[in-house]
């Protein structure tokens, strides 16, 4: 990659990768320092792409900084939302249309949820969350006075309305997502290293939805190396990574370490 970086394609999670997971989602805030190691990359390397179940737009929102470099000031930046659904480039955002399904499990989850006796957070109170991300919609339990145990008894209710609707689900860190099927953070990647005729690649992630990114990686059969953003409520991803580090900090501590890298070697080049 430091060896070819124009070859090389840097692709990152948004939520517990470069943003600190927080209890309230629309809280979400990019660290600073990966933002400005991303702004870096970006000048450096064939591509930056962040792929996240979140909108492509939320993901720039959430990725300003005050008085340094945010996500849209990452050089050619894309932004693969919805788990690749949707593109955010050059500041525009495509996308198709929702599925039908999806209007209906917006209707009804409300409903569903207060029939399980699980009260809905509201302004920030204690209770079970509905994120609405237009194509996809979240349940959170971080807030509910047992996030473990309302998650259990969320599992089933929403698995059967996903397949009533065929939508699938996607667990994750306290939150279960019933989203459209046919698209994973693993076939966006695939797209994405093939558009750009990629010759290296590097994914960071930090939840069970990142796996498909990980084999992504692995099935490239290019040059690459899979990062863990390690938590202690999600072990699994730690396994098959190929580099773990602390969080989102360490994660821009490893972005920042690799520009570093590259700009060296260029240095000698020169």
């Amino acid at each position: 990659m430091t060896a070819d970086p124009a070859g090389a394609v840097i692709g990152v999670d948004f939520d517990g990768t470069l943003s600190p997971i927080v209890p309230d989602p629309a809280d979400a805030r990019v660290d600073p320092r990966a933002a400005a190691a991303l702004a870096r990359l970006g000048a450096l390397v064939g591509a930056v792409v962040v792929i996240t179940g979140r909108p492509a737009a939320t993901a720039i929102a959430y990725g300003e900084v005050a008085g340094g470099p945010g996500l849209a000031d990452v050089p050619g930046l894309v932004v693969l939302g919805q788990y690749g659904v949707e593109r955010w480039q050059d500041g525009r955002v495509t996308e198709p249309p929702p599925p039908s399904g999806v209007i209906r499990v917006r209707a009804e989850l409300p409903s569903l949820i207060a029939s399980l006796g699980l009260p809905i957070t509201r302004d920030g109170d204690s209770g079970v969350g509905i994120e609405d991300k237009g194509r996809a919609l979240a349940v959170h339990t971080r807030r509910a006075a047992d996030p473990e145990g309302a998650l259990r008894l969320l599992r089933e209710p929403l698995a059967r309305l996903a397949d009533e609707t065929g939508l699938t689900i996607e667990p994750g860190r306290l939150v279960i997502e019933i989203r459209p099927t046919g698209t994973d953070k693993g076939l966006a990647l695939d797209a994405f290293l093939a558009e750009r005729r990629a010759r290296s690649v590097l994914f960071a992630g930090d939840d069970l939805g990142d796996l498909a990114a990980f084999e992504a990686v692995r099935r490239s059969g290019l040059p690459g190396v899979a990062v863990c953003s390690a938590s202690a409520e999600v072990t699994a991803l730690a396994a098959l990574a190929d580099v773990v580090v602390e969080g989102p900090a360490g994660v821009a501590e490893l972005l920042a370490a690799l520009a570093d890298a590259i700009e060296r070697r260029a240095r000698r080049r020169g």
